[in-house]
């Protein structure tokens, strides 16, 4: 299955991508779906009366994900590319108050935002960790209408159906560079010639550059309100944000003494929580592959435009281009859901792209960049996903920062061998999606292990 560029990286809003903005997707295609028509039950009448419940990851993380509100702003018909806050905090209070929704196409529909949505802590359903069914009854109780969705990372939604036949859809359009592993990616590359992003670049539709550009745009701009924001992260960890007490401690060192040469390493781990504190205060980003690793990626970026010599505008492209390629692979391969492989799926995930993306973006070679993503996956697998309070906030944001000087340290490592090495990338992703399947589930997102059940209560 073709991943085109925008699908790895898609503009949307904290604090998860799997459980914020899969659920609201989820939600809004309901409606799509109820307004269609398909798969009624016969001789049920108009739906009248909406319900859902979240299972696995969803329910146990839930509440600190804000899951439970997603679906609510899907059900209003938001969705998180294109979510204007304002508007949604004015329409949910009007659901509040009147326990209705009005559907365009379908007219007024019962809705209680709070007993509408179950958490389920029960087995998870079958088809993945994190999956939700809603519901829509006609005005004497009878179903009209289930479905079954199932969020797999990333903000990728997939129906029950279309998870079942997700690998059979062939691709409609015919692509030049098919690959899928990263063998075949280096075998194209060595047969035509061409570097990783332009093999990207010609695989991908018209508007690319456009379209790369405001990725990087959103991208940048989160970075920037992070570093400029002060206050308490919600959900009652009591989080402050540090992003930019250190960003002012970095430029007041600037030009001086007092600057030590391990300072680097704070500017990408100020770059990345800058990000990560915006992510977790429900503010817009970008899946980079998912929003709990959204700042490994604008941070090797941003150090890349502002601290490396000879960075381009054209380097930025080229680097958004390879990290796709790299996270199409292992998302093809294996998975970039925490719910389903711990963290290794995110920030590992994260560290491999913005490897690759760096190492191109300084001319390495395709045997390098391989080996960088393959360098920094290698390192983060095992790691699991242990949220504190089902918070994206401890250990995520600072995990961000060190993902970040993991992917450069790799990326340079790569540029000073000639590609050769012994674990192929397509070797560490299939001993990622081995390792997850074997993790325990208590370590995949559900907040049931690790540091979210070890921390001292306050």
């Amino acid at each position: 299955m073709f991943l085109s560029v925008f699908d790895i990286f898609k503009i949307g809003v904290g604090p998860s991508s799997s459980h914020t903005m899969g659920p609201m997707l989820a939600a809004a295609r309901f409606l799509d779906a109820l307004r269609e028509g398909r798969d009624s039950v016969p001789g049920s009448g108009a739906p009248a009366r909406l319900e859902a419940s979240l299972h696995g990851s969803l329910a146990f993380t839930g509440k600190g994900h804000a899951t439970d509100r997603a679906v609510i702003l899907g059900l209003l018909g938001f969705r998180p590319e294109t979510l204007d806050p304002d508007d949604a905090e004015r329409r949910e209070a009007a659901l509040r108050a009147t326990g209705h929704i009005d559907v365009p196409g379908l007219g007024l529909i019962a809705f209680d935002p709070d007993k509408g949505v179950v958490f389920d802590y029960g087995p998870p359903l079958p088809g993945h960790a994190n999956g939700m069914v809603l519901r829509a009854f006609d005005a004497v109780g009878n179903l009209h209408l289930a479905e079954t969705y199932y969020s797999i990372g990333g903000g990728f939604v997939l129906t029950e159906r279309e998870l079942e036949h997700r690998d059979a859809a062939p691709d409609p359009t015919p692509r030049p560079y098919p690959f899928a592993t990263a063998a075949e990616m280096l075998a194209m590359g060595e047969t035509s010639g061409l570097p990783i992003a332009a093999m990207k670049r010609a695989n991908e539709g018209p508007g690319l550059d456009a379209g790369l550009d405001r990725i990087w745009s959103v991208m940048d701009a989160c970075i920037d309100r992070g570093l400029a924001t002060e206050g308490t992260l919600p959900g009652g960890l009591n989080v402050r944000r540090r992003a930019r007490a250190i960003h002012q401690a970095l430029l007041a060192e600037r030009g001086t003494n007092a600057a030590q040469p391990h300072t680097v390493n704070d500017w990408l781990s100020v770059y990345a929580m800058a990000v990560n504190e915006e992510n977790a205060a429900g503010g817009r980003v970008v899946t980079a592959p998912t929003n709990g690793a959204a700042g490994v990626v604008p941070a090797v970026i941003r150090y890349y435009r502002d601290h490396v010599v000879g960075a381009s505008h054209e380097g930025v492209r080229d680097f958004l281009l390879t990290a796709a390629a790299i996270g199409g692979i292992i998302k093809t391969n294996a998975s970039i859901s925490g719910a389903e492989v711990g963290c290794q799926g995110e920030i590992g995930s994260a560290a491999a792209m913005a490897a690759a993306g760096l190492c191109a973006a300084l001319g390495g070679t395709n045997a390098q960049i391989e080996n960088a993503a393959e360098i920094a996956l290698e390192h983060h697998l095992g790691m699991t996903c242990d949220p504190a309070r089902g918070l994206v906030q401890v250990p995520c944001i600072e995990r961000n920062g060190l993902g970040a000087i993991k992917a450069v340290a790799a990326a340079s490592l790569a540029l000073r061998s000639n590609g050769i090495h012994i674990v192929p990338l397509d070797a560490c992703i299939e001993t990622m999606r081995q390792t997850g399947l074997d993790m325990s589930v208590k370590y995949k997102e559900t907040s049931t292990g690790g540091l979210a059940v070890n921390l001292p209560e306050c």
